[in-house]
């Protein structure tokens, strides 16, 4: 059960359909599991080919003709290479997965991360550190966040990232999302955008963590920070 109303947005949520996806999302949040770091991480990079297999969907594509040792075969392929950006650190093993796929695709990479915590959700402030992008002009920039919490990591990339250049589209893909960052990116992001999750949860704790969640994805992916 979400604990709040979402309003409408053009939104994929890959858990409304049943699917093998499923098995990797409950690895995931599994405590049984969690102690496997390398399964953690292969997890996020199956989920990351799952949806960018699903993003893939709508591109273009042209024809083209492949030649085979025995003739040959009309076929249509991705016109563009999308660019992918991914925020740092627990974005990586869930990047994978997209590369794995989009294996031409230029990428950029975020440095971001919660400077403050209080006792409520607005009280958390996101430090951006650092950025290095590809041109992004005209170009569908899929940004790679696998905790979509407050959102306020993800509006202060895209703010960041609409200074360098403006996106053919704007694709935002995460595994688990809040129903309160879902409605904040929603009010605050002013480009026309879509929502990827896997799953979207009950709601934030009082430190803005996702619940039910699945912890730190950072952490369980590499190691506690310090």
């Amino acid at each position: 059960m979400i604990g709040v109303k979402l309003k409408i947005i053009d939104m994929f949520v890959l858990e409304d359909t049943n699917s093998v996806a499923n098995h990797f999302l409950a690895e995931l949040r599994d405590i049984n599991h969690q102690n496997d770091r390398l399964k953690f991480r292969k997890n996020l990079e199956r989920l990351g080919e799952v949806m960018a297999y699903e993003i893939s969907k709508s591109f273009n594509f042209h024809e083209v003709e492949v030649l085979t040792p025995l003739g040959a075969k009309n076929t249509y392929l991705i016109y563009e290479e999308p660019v992918l950006i991914a925020v740092l650190r627990a974005a990586l093993p869930f990047y994978n997965g997209f590369l794995n796929f989009f294996d031409k695709a230029d990428s950029g990479f975020i440095g971001a991360y919660r400077k403050e915590e209080g006792s409520q959700n607005t009280d958390i402030e996101i430090e951006y550190l650092y950025q290095a992008t590809p041109e992004i002009d005209n170009k569908n920039l899929i940004l790679i966040d696998p905790m979509l919490a407050t959102g306020k990591s993800i509006v202060k990339t895209i703010d960041n990232l609409l200074l360098k250049g403006s996106p053919k589209s704007i694709q935002i893909v995460s595994v688990i999302a809040a129903p309160e960052g879902i409605d904040f990116i929603n009010q605050s992001i002013k480009a026309p955008f879509k929502l990827w999750v896997c799953s979207i949860d009950k709601c934030l704790n009082e430190q803005s963590y996702i619940i039910p969640g699945l912890g730190d994805a950072g952490d369980l992916s590499f190691g506690d920070k310090i």
